[in-house]
């Protein structure tokens, strides 16, 4: 039935609790008070449908709460949560909970921290998903082009609670500020400087040798896997937005390989 099919059979807010309950019933408007026995080994912490809806819930209502975070929406911003949305290829149901769950993240009173908590503690030591969460976030940062001061603070914040180190979340935000330059291939619009941009991604120096090249690329597309993700937690629905990351970090790889004649 896959996780959406569960979450229509009820129950999961109410064994989930705490905020990401609480934003995913809000959501569906209802107690999720059916279906307890039905759906009980399928939502016990850990289990692979519950990490995909913990994930989904997260994204998204953060992903509000991160437009938000310089005093309004921007149209740039709203633009990205819907593109964002049809690379997931949402269907009408997922969309509208998809939209509440953003709206919900831009009241006053989002719970950022509990939320940032609980997701951290479901993921269960899935440092790539959370990985992949954090580069969906830099992308709706970087949504009107810049990271303003209200949104630093709100990365600063889910870097903190996630437990990442300050050279990991920039090698991340390198990532997503770069890769889109070799989106389809040999540097996409031509970036000021391919080269350079192309090391950032993989996370290295020019200096470094190839053998370090090599074993970043590498480290690299194993945490972008698609099907690795999948299995760790990603819902199936944004598998696209981690073969389409693959993609660019290849791209980046090429750049690099043919630069130094490999």
């Amino acid at each position: 039935m896959g996780w959406w099919g569960k979450l229509l059979g009820g129950a999961f807010g109410f064994m989930l609790g705490g905020p990401l309950g609480a934003l995913i019933g809000a959501s569906f408007g209802h107690n999720f008070d059916r279906g307890m026995g039905r759906v009980a080994s399928d939502f016990s912490p850990g289990a692979q449908e519950r990490v995909q809806t913990v994930f989904f819930t997260t994204v998204f209502s953060v992903m509000g709460h991160l437009a938000k975070a310089d005093g309004k929406v921007s149209k740039s911003e709203i633009d990205l949560a819907r593109r964002i949305m049809q690379q997931f290829n949402l269907d009408d149901d997922r969309r509208k909970v998809a939209i509440h769950l953003f709206n919900q993240g831009k009241q006053a009173d989002f719970p950022l921290e509990a939320v940032l908590q609980q997701f951290r503690q479901e993921c269960q030591r899935r440092r790539n998903l959370m990985q992949m969460f954090v580069e969906i976030l830099m992308h709706a940062a970087y949504a009107d082009g810049e990271i303003h001061p209200g949104e630093r603070q709100v990365l600063e914040q889910v870097r903190r609670v996630l437990g990442f180190s300050v050279q990991a979340f920039q090698h991340i935000e390198a990532l997503v500020r770069n890769a889109q330059h070799f989106a389809g291939g040999e540097g996409g619009a031509a970036p000021r400087d391919v080269l350079r941009e192309a090391y950032e991604v993989l996370g290295v120096e020019a200096s470094a040798t190839d053998a370090e090249v090599k074993k970043a690329y590498r480290r690299l597309m194993s945490q972008h896997h698609p099907d690795k993700l999948v299995s760790k937690g990603l819902p199936e629905e944004m598998i696209r937005l981690a073969t389409e990351k693959s993609q660019e970090i290849r791209s980046a790889y090429d750049t690099v390989r043919k630069a130094r004649g490999l």
